[in-house]
Formats: structure tokens, sequence, C-alpha cells
């Protein structure tokens, strides 16, 4: 009975590796995890000229050499595992990025299968690849396709037929490094053959044993035994290579960059030579677009003028569905305590329910929605089109610089629309350590829900008008990306110390974006998923509140005492008791602040609202506000602790009492020092 052949797809990701997978198995396939790990895998079987064949789709890898969980699951497997053939999946339109994980492959077996995947998408950028050159660059067949019409995948199936019983033998072309690395190259291969069945892999497993590394090693040693590097003639020659190697200008990551530049000056040289193209005008438009984007000068330039867009859009629009809503609550708090007392409903319990519990649940629901209506999906359109993550792009070198991770920069844009989406966007940070610097300071981006009171403020003490606005609150969120480079520069160099870890950011092409699904997709799982969170914690702080303000002691209520022995602290940092006790009380949604601090201005009994901005000025002058107030409002309102719903997210995230409490004390102390500062000063 013949065995059945094995084969394996690799690839970068969003290549179509998994159209190839369907378009060839059917439904003769299933999913589950790789042994002890918590990545998902495809395997299906297919039937082929008397041969039965398992296809098995790694997961979608940039590199052999990095370290995330799915890039390690891809790596083993093509290493340890025994296979009849490899199919190496490529992006027709991106063929340079694409061969740098070819050339790694080919180090490791010649039983390959180069697929040129959608090569329709090439066609209509104008991109012709010389398939026939290519092939004899590499040393191993070429076929093209564009998997999802079928097209190429008969002839791929035969390729594979051919080299997985033995018909076809490939010579696939190694890239060849220095002298120097070549000779203790070719010293540790020899001494793998005589230690190990290591097959046509030795070169690979020499290259990688020669970089040292540790993800690598542990895999090399849990296959072959925990001792194998101690077992001779590969001991020794292996301690040689490594003691030569670093009397050279090849030790420790230098011989590392030097694989990997070497693999990128070979896949750039054979892209020029086999591409052959004209730039579309499509194309020309994205590299203006990039020179502006990415530009030495222009893109930090650029990345505030989008985002202070963003922001002048938020402010210009939200008002008006903002004001509708809080006028349809009105007169459902209206109608609904109207109501209960003609039920005969007690007026205190009137007052604690419409008063207290559902005003502070309307304020919420009519200050936080209208400005994350617009916010979140103009976010998400920007990511769809490629611009945010080549604002990642630009911030990355300065989060490397803090010693965090650079997908930290996506996180913290996310945070600029909702610290819960930011916090939970963490996530894709494979580095413990580095997800929770990511998750630490996420509250220094000043959400959305905070930019109400920021705008009042400035509109009353600042400025007048949508445009200089913006700019002030884009100065005032410049500042708040400092301190996120200060804060994590602060902690990994203190409770969290390590290593950096190294990562691929993608930048996508440029394209239309879908607006109505991206618009409904941010609906559903941000926006809903936002409010849902706030609203669960708004109507107890509606009781707390209430509870405060109603029950007197002496003649002054609750409020007013506790906000008497918080004016000392109050006045230290620019602020008095009622503003600090209106942040503390505003912790189910910073929307509320405002409202709570004219509550114990005004000695009112319910959360009070205003109705023009010079009437609520006059309330705050009257009661001992001065610019330097104002701006320690502002600064405060950006760097306090984080909102229930993000602490609760957090909290979920880590699982962990310190780790929260530190993501309480870090923006927290960032604020007291600032507003500290800004009052001793002014």
């Amino acid at each position: 009975m013949k065995r059945k052949k094995r084969v394996f797809l690799v690839g970068n990701p969003n290549v179509g590796k998994s159209t190839v997978f369907n378009e060839i198995t059917g439904l003769h396939q299933h999913t589950g995890n790789w042994s002890g790990k918590t990545v998902d895998f495809a395997k299906g079987e297919y039937y082929y000229k008397f041969n039965d064949y398992e296809l098995i789709d790694l997961p979608g890898t940039y590199s052999l050499l990095t370290t995330s969980e799915e890039e390690r699951v891809a790596r083993d497997y093509l290493c340890f595992e025994p296979f009849d053939c490899v199919v190496c999946v490529v992006d027709a339109t991106s063929l340079q990025r694409n061969l740098n994980l070819v050339y790694q492959v080919l180090e490791l077996t010649s039983k390959v299968v180069v697929l040129l995947n959608l090569c329709d998408e090439a066609k209509l950028k104008n991109i012709d690849i010389d398939s026939t050159l290519l092939e004899e660059k590499l040393g191993v067949p070429v076929v093209r396709a564009t998997a999802r019409s079928g097209k190429g995948i008969n002839e791929l199936l035969e390729q594979i037929h051919l080299i997985s019983n033995g018909v076809i033998i490939s010579k696939a072309k190694k890239i060849q490094y220095c002298d120097e690395v070549e000779a203790q190259l070719e010293r540790v291969e020899n001494a793998l053959k005589c230690t190990i069945d290591s097959g046509s892999h030795s070169r690979f497993y020499a290259l990688r044993l020669l970089e040292n590394n540790d993800s690598f090693n542990k895999s090399f040693c849990h296959n072959f035994g925990e001792n194998i590097l101690r077992e001779c003639p590969l001991s020794c020659v292996y301690s040689y290579a490594i003691k030569s190697l670093e009397n050279t200008e090849y030790n420790g990551e230098k011989l590392t960059k030097h694989f990997a530049f070497e693999i990128l000056k070979n896949a750039s040289s054979v892209s020029e030579k086999v591409i052959k193209s004209l730039p579309s005008k499509k194309e020309k438009r994205e590299k203006i677009l990039d020179k502006i984007l990415l530009g030495k000068y222009t893109s930090i330039i650029s990345m505030l003028a989008i985002l202070g867009a963003v922001l002048w859009i938020t402010i210009s629009v939200s008002n008006y569905p903002s004001q509708l809503l809080q006028d349809l609550f009105n007169n459902a708090e209206s109608f609904l305590a109207s109501g209960m007392l003609k039920i005969g409903v007690p007026e205190m319990w009137v007052s604690l329910i419409v008063g207290g519990i559902l005003r502070v649940l309307f304020w919420v629901v009519a200050v936080m929605l209208p400005p994350m209506a617009i916010f979140f999906p103009l976010f998400a359109l920007l990511e769809d089109f490629g611009v945010l993550p080549r604002i990642a792009f630009n911030l990355d070198g300065a989060f490397e610089a803090c010693g965090a991770c650079g997908k930290q920069a996506l996180t913290t844009c996310m945070g600029y629309g909702c610290n819960a989406v930011g916090i939970t966007g963490c996530r894709i940070i494979d580095s413990p350590r580095e997800r929770l610097v990511a998750i630490i300071t996420n509250s220094l981006s000043p959400c959305n829900g905070r930019f109400p009171l920021l705008i009042a403020v400035i509109s009353m003490f600042f400025a007048h008008g949508s445009f200089i606005k913006a700019l002030i609150l884009l100065s005032l969120i410049t500042l708040s990306l400092l301190m996120t480079f200060v804060s994590s520069k602060v902690l990994t160099s203190t409770v969290l110390k390590g290593e950096k870890s190294s990562f691929v950011l993608e930048l996508p092409p440029y394209r239309k974006p879908k607006i109505a699904s991206v618009v409904a997709d941010t609906v559903r799982e941000k926006i809903l998923f936002v409010l849902a969170r706030a609203v669960v914690v708004a109507a107890p702080a509606g009781f707390v509140i209430w509870i405060l303000a109603n029950i007197t002691v002496g003649d002054s209520s609750l409020l007013s005492h506790i906000a008497d022995v918080l004016d000392p602290i109050g006045h230290f940092i620019g602020l008095d008791g009622v503003m600090l006790l209106a942040f503390i009380l505003g912790f189910p949604a910073n929307e509320i602040v405002i409202p709570i601090a004219l509550m114990a201005y005004l000695s009112t009994t319910e959360m009070a609202d205003y109705s023009t901005l010079d009437s609520l000025k006059q309330i705050f002058v009257d009661n001992g506000w001065t610019a330097t107030t104002a701006l320690c409002t502002c600064v405060f309102s950006m760097f306090h602790f984080p909102c229930s719903t993000s602490l609760i997210t957090i909290w979920k995230e880590t699982k962990s009492v310190k780790w929260t409490l530190m993501s309480i004390l870090t923006p927290l102390l960032c604020g007291v020092i600032l507003c500290a500062i800004i009052n001793l000063i002014l």
C-alpha cells in the first residue's frame, strides 16, 4: 500500500494560501491545533494520479528567523517534520518581499514549487513576471496562478506530483555568504552529517546554529536530544565555529543581519531581472503618497495633519447629534418623572431613579456615543485605506528607542478612540513584557470620552472656532504621545526590563475603503462594545453620586464635605477639591466630570447641566477658576486614572492586581507631576 504523500503550504500572510488550500482539498479538510500549541492549522487530503496526498497549511510567516508563536510553528514543522514537497505561495504583486521567505525555504530543501499567485492583480498593476527566468534563477519549478478562479491549480498539482515522486530532482540555488561565514558553515554542516540524520536540512540547521538563536536551539535539542550540542564531533566543531566568528565582524546579532542582508540583496536582484513592467498611474499615485506619509521631513507633519483633521471633523460634527440626544433624554426624564409622580411614587425615589441613576446613564450615552460614532469609523477607514499602518511605521523608531515594541504605535492610535479598545488591541504584541508596557501606558492616550471636557474648557478659556480648538487639542495630544514615550522608557528601564523583540510591520497597498462594511464592523465590534461596558457602570455610579449629594452632615452634603477634604491636594496640582472629586466620581465615564463639578459648585441635589459655555464659564470663574486652573484641568483630564471600562479591560487582559494598579498609578503620577509643575510656574 502506497504511503500518503505529505505537502506543506508556506507563504507570507495575505498571499492566498487558504484559497489555494481550499481549491485543492475541497471539502476534505479539517482544522485543529498543533501539538502543544494554541495556533490553529488546516489539514486536508486529495487524490491525484493514483496517489493520496495530505496537504498542511502552515501559519503565515514573513520569515523562518523570527520568534512569534505562529512563525515558530511554521519553522519547526518545516525543519523537523517529514514532507515530500513544499509549496511556497508568493504574491505576484510584491515579489521582492515574498522572495525573502522563498530563499530561506530553499536553504532547507530543493523539493519546492513556487506558486506565483494573484497574477490577475499583478496584471491590473501592469506587472509582468518572467516565470521562466525566475525558475532559472531559483532552480525550482515556478507556476503562475490565480487561485480564486482556479487558474494554475492543475499545473501546480502536476509539479507537486513530479517532485513528490522523484520524477523531477531540482537543484535549488543557495545564497553564498562571505568567506569567513561559509568556512565555518561547512565545518558545522559536515559535523551535523556525522552526528544526526540531517539529510538536505544540514545547511539550514548549520545557519541557525551559527546564529546561536535560543528559540531554534531549544527546538533543535527537543527533536534530536537535549545533549545533542554536547556530542562529538558536533560540540567541538560548533564551539570552534562560534569562537572563530566572535573574532570577526560577523559575531552575534551582526551575523543574523548579514544573513538577512544577503537574502534581501538576492531577492532584490532577482526581482529586478524578472519583473517587466512600467509603473501604472495607480502606482505613481501610491509612490507620491508614500513620499508624503513616509518622507523624512513630511511624515510627522502629515501624521499630525491627518490626526488634526480627524479631531476637527469629530469636534465639528458630534455637537449636533449630541445635542439632539440630550434634548431627547431631557424630554424622556420629564416624561418619566411626571408619570412616576402621577402614580404615587415618592418624590425621593423619583429623584434617585430619574435625577440620579438615569441622568448619569443618559449623559454617558448622549456625550459618548456621537464622538465614538464619528471617530471610530474615521480611524477604521484610515486603516482600511492603508494610512494607519504608515503612521505606526513612523512611530516605530521612537517606541523601539524607548525599549518598547513598534506595534505599540498601533495600540496607542487605537487608544485615541477608546482606551478599552486600545488595551484589547495590545494582544497583537507577542512579547508579554512589551504587551504589559503597551497596556499600562495606553491610558495616556486621551480617548474621545475626554474630548467633551477638553473642548469645553479650551473653548471657554483659550479659543473659539473649530479649527483653533482642534489645533490646541492636537497640541495636547502631542504632549500625551511624548508622555507615552517617557513612561514606556521608565517602565522598560525599571519594573519591566528585558530584551527587545523584533517584528515585521507590513505596509499594505493603498485600497479604496469598503465604507459600508467598515462602518458596520466598527459599530458592532467597537462602538457597541465600549458603550455597553460604560452603561454597565454608569447606573451604579449615578446611584452613588445621588447619595453623596443628598445626604447632609450639618449644613452641607457629603459631596461638599469630601470636596473640602480634597481641597488642599487639589490646589497643589492647580485644581480645587470640587474638580478633584469630580474626576474621582467620574470614574465610570470621563464625560460626566463637568456635570458633577457643577452639581457641587451649585449645591444641587441632582447632576446639573449647563445651557451655554458663557454661563458655564461664569460659574467656574465665580468659584475661583483662572487660566491656570483651566490648563491644569485639561492636563489632568488627559493624565489621570483609567475610566471604569478601561480598568475592567486591563484586569481581564492581565488577570493581575499588580499590573492593574500600575495602570492606575502611571497616568496618575504623570498628571500630578505635570499639573504641579504648571501650577508652580504659572
